[in-house]
């Protein structure tokens, strides 16, 4: 029985977290789709893992929180109870930024109900050790899920709600949402600063998740067919960004340029973590080719 090296290993996380599907990462390092889906499943089992662990006790000023749509399967309109019950259908990732440290805080996969909002919420708050002032969209959900998780006025809470105008064609009402015409800051709990309340991080770190995992882009046929693949990718993208991926902005601010991740600024890390660190949390030998 072969062994696949830990070089091999390295080669095909970088394919899939640089947005390279799993079918194209075959093809590319010439590692069978099986043993692909195989390494997966143990790498984000274990990044899953040590996000749970060790992202906590954080000294935030300022976060950011947004939903992601994405689906397993086949589209929400289109599934059956069959489907449902083998986890088809919509899957929304909800995202927990720190504005300064650009860390993702916490994440979570599911609907994008009351459950999945009341969970999420309980989540962020239960790894941060400080008053925070938080922004969200417009979203009715988070209302009682921030009250539920960071009691009232426990946090600086305001929303940004968008406007928009009408589609001005049929392509842009089937593939994009309207354009955004103005927006609305709208206090809720606490005492944020309106001058702080925003939504762009999050947003971005959603274009960065939809660049660099192929599994997100729209119009293809690349999207997840199970959805505890899906979950394994989130928990290594998670993981990537957190602490191998050095962000430019972060990096600028250094006094030396040094490349900084998320991680080290936020002060979990001491360096940019290689692929190889996260092979290495794998308590696991090399997985057979």
């Amino acid at each position: 029985m072969n062994i696949l090296s830990r070089e091999r290993q390295a080669a095909v996380l970088r394919s899939l977290c640089e947005g390279v599907s799993i079918r194209a990462t075959c093809r590319l390092t010439g590692v069978a789709k099986a043993t692909v889906q195989k390494l997966l499943r143990d790498v984000g089992c274990h990044a899953k893992n040590y996000h749970d662990r060790m992202v906590r006790g954080l000294t935030s000023k300022r976060v950011q929180v947004d939903e992601l749509w994405s689906f397993v399967g086949k589209k929400e309109a289109r599934t059956s109870f069959a489907d449902k019950a083998q986890g088809k259908g919509d899957a929304w990732t909800w995202y927990a930024l720190d504005q300064d440290a650009k860390l993702i805080i916490a994440y979570k996969v599911g609907n994008r109900d009351a459950a999945a909002a009341n969970a999420f919420m309980l989540d962020v708050a239960d790894r941060l050790d400080l008053r925070v002032q938080l922004t969200s969209d417009g979203l009715a959900l988070y209302l009682p899920a921030v009250e539920k998780a960071f009691k009232w006025s426990g946090v600086d809470y305001a929303m940004l709600v968008k406007i928009y105008g009408s589609p001005d064609a049929e392509g842009q009402k089937r593939y994009s949402p309207a354009e955004c015409i103005g927006t609305q800051k709208t206090w809720v709990m606490g005492k944020p600063k309106i001058e702080d309340v925003n939504t762009s991080h999050i947003e971005r770190m959603n274009l960065t998740t939809r660049m660099q995992q192929r599994r997100f882009t729209r119009l293809t046929n690349a999207f997840s067919k199970k959805i505890e693949y899906h979950l394994y990718a989130v928990a290594l993208h998670v993981m990537w960004v957190n602490f191998c991926r050095s962000h430019v902005t972060l990096t600028k601010a250094h006094p030396h340029r040094y490349p900084t991740t998320p991680a080290m600024a936020a002060g979990l890390a001491d360096h940019v973590w290689k692929i190889e660190e996260i092979l290495a949390l794998m308590d696991a030998p090399a997985r057979a080719a």
